[in-house]
């Protein structure tokens, strides 16, 4: 048997260095069923899955983010354009109407509907503004090697905020809602909804270009 044999013995000093030394964490706990497996590098575009469930443990996702910034500030001028310009106009009788998200929200708000009107107004209006403002307050600072304040807490609200972007239900809805008008009016789709297709699209690019790994590195802080 083959044995490596030292040149002298360890001292209480070359103790307390070598335990004075953090080693680096090489385990990571599968989400799903928690196997402990060694970590690895991995290859550009790859990910890793779990040798027992085949969950996905990580990805390396280059560029994650430059990527993440550029579909963030487009996220922000598909948002403005989506609830400055109308969104539908209806034409009836020679009359047309122009509707914006926010005057739908008004109108369910007159009728008496305000828990809907606010639920709306959350979901497809605030929580996307503050979800793409949150990446731009995140990872600005990281790509210049900078900590933002409260670097860490901000990225696990934006990790729980997009659980409440809902603007793919509420563009559902309107779809719906087109095709049972086509028989009573004619519906005229404004640039505001194209703005808001755009938006679900971008959004749904910048939280998958999001490497969690790598900003809890950036942030000094252990995977979570």
């Amino acid at each position: 048997m083959l044995g490596f044999v030292p040149q002298h013995q360890p001292t209480k000093n070359d103790i307390s260095q070598h335990r004075s030394i953090e080693l680096p964490m090489t385990l990571i706990a599968c989400h799903e069923c928690d196997l402990l497996q060694q970590r690895i590098e991995l290859p550009a575009k790859s990910k890793a899955q779990c040798g027992r469930c085949g969950a996905v443990l990580y990805r390396n996702i280059p560029d994650s983010i430059d990527r993440t910034i550029a579909l963030a500030i487009a996220g922000l001028v598909l948002f403005v354009c989506a609830n400055v310009f109308p969104f539908l106009a209806f034409e009836v009788s020679g009359q047309s109407v122009q509707a914006t998200l926010l005057s739908g929200a008004l109108a369910l708000n007159k009728q008496g509907m305000w828990e809907v009107a606010g639920l709306v107004v959350f979901t497809c209006v605030a929580a996307p503004l503050f979800q793409l403002l949150l990446m731009l307050y995140l990872f600005i600072p990281l790509k210049f090697n900078r900590l933002p304040k409260q670097g860490a807490k901000a990225f696990r609200f934006l990790r729980e905020m997009q659980s409440w972007n809902m603007i793919e239900v509420f563009m559902v809805g309107v779809l719906v809602a087109l095709v049972k008008l086509t028989k009573m009016a004619t519906i005229v789709p404004g640039l505001a909804l194209w703005s808001f297709l755009g938006l679900i699209i971008v959004m749904t690019a910048a939280a998958a270009a999001i490497d969690p790994d790598l900003v809890w590195d950036k942030l000094g802080i252990k995977s979570e």
